[in-house]
């Protein structure tokens, strides 16, 4: 009967075959070594506990091995120093991390028909495979003594983020408030209106769509000195920037997504009687809708890049592009790492809150309703 439970649990994850072993076996080696021995034996006997509880739930095995990898985070990093680490400490970050591993494939392996856990599971996951990237960082940085100018810690841009919250606010409001939504707003809007036109005459169909391929073509760093002459220091040419980088996704992804109807859909709207602008915006457009989404998603990272780049040849004393360069001139590290946190973060957020609207606009689409 052990058995059978054994081959169900191991049915589809064979991966779990060696991850909760080998967390027991680098923490009984670590505590051979005499290094943190209370810590490599609590990891060996989690392993096992999580072994069998393997036959028996998947969450409780995630449990008691999420648990006993962030206590073994916890501790490692509270007592590690840069005074060369012994073997045993080493051993014992692989034996925490592959716990953590094992509760992410555990997480993973969850079949439930609630919807709310699968939500929790969904955040719960990515969540913790993000912190566990952010704790090795640390631990490596810290216990191989890497010098901060090359990669500072975590903790230090954590330190760096909290004591200059308005500098990075006054530079969060120039970039992305001001240059990065007022550019992908006017550039979204105007590849969309002009993919309506393109759509309904097949002369600017042949003529436009070679020179929006043209445009999109020109490299960022040729294009941005041009605009900062044209419009000036400040974010009016960083918004043009991310005009020129978001138009032509819009009116790509828009153009084919208004070709996407099937053609017994549209002799059902000719049965009808429709005009054009009827089968526009009772058909066509709510089928482009999955392209123009994914046009807007795509736009969402492009505008961020190009007004960060974009502040590289001129602005304001002000904005994520001018402290960036800036502060890498003056080897404050940790400040450059703080502002790519607050444009990963910004960027993160703007991509979700589209997905999200996306859902709510294309409900009845497959990828939707799966």
């Amino acid at each position: 009967m052990a058995n059978a439970a054994m081959t169900r649990a191991f049915a589809y994850r064979p991966m779990e075959r060696l991850l909760l072993p080998g967390a027991s076996v680098f923490g009984i080696i670590s505590v051979l070594l005499h290094a943190y021995w209370l810590t490599g034996l609590g990891i060996a006997v989690a392993a096992l506990l999580s072994f069998w509880l393997l036959t028996k739930s998947r969450l409780s095995a995630a449990l008691v091995t999420g648990y006993v990898s962030a206590a073994a985070a916890w501790y490692l990093i509270s007592t590690v120093d840069a005074s060369a680490p012994p073997a045993g400490f080493w051993l014992q970050v692989v034996a925490a991390w592959l716990l953590a591993w094992a509760c992410v494939e555990q997480l993973a392996a969850i079949d439930t028909l609630s919807t709310l856990y699968k939500r929790v599971l969904g955040i719960a996951i990515p969540v913790l495979f993000g912190v566990w990237l952010l704790i090795l960082w640390e631990l490596l940085t810290r216990g191989l003594d890497v010098p901060q100018v090359l990669l500072p810690s975590p903790s230090l841009i954590a330190e760096r983020f909290a004591s200059s919250t308005a500098t990075l606010w006054a530079d969060f409001k120039q970039t992305f408030l001001k240059a990065v939504l007022i550019g992908y707003v006017i550039g979204c809007t105007a590849g969309f209106v002009v993919a309506i036109l393109i759509d309904r005459s097949p002369f600017l169909q042949k003529g436009l769509l070679p020179i929006g391929n043209l445009v999109s073509a020109l490299p960022i760093v040729g294009v941005a000195p041009i605009m900062v002459m044209w419009f000036g220091f400040d974010w009016p040419s960083k918004a043009a920037v991310v005009i020129i980088m978001t138009f032509f996704p819009m009116l790509v992804n828009t153009v084919a997504g208004l070709a996407a109807a099937q053609p017994m859909q549209h002799d059902l709207l000719k049965t009808y009687a429709a005009s054009y602008w009827q089968s526009l915006f009772k058909l066509r457009i709510p089928e482009a809708l999955p392209f123009i989404f994914n046009a807007l998603k795509i736009n969402s990272t492009l505008a961020m890049i190009g007004a960060i780049v974009a502040e590289f040849f001129g602005t304001p004393t002000v904005g994520m592009g001018f402290r960036i360069s800036t502060e890498v001139g003056r080897m404050n590290v940790d400040m450059v790492w703080a502002e790519i946190a607050v444009a990963a973060l910004a960027g993160s957020l703007f991509y979700g809150a589209i997905a999200l609207t996306e859902r709510v606009f294309t409900f009845w689409h497959p990828s939707i309703r799966s």
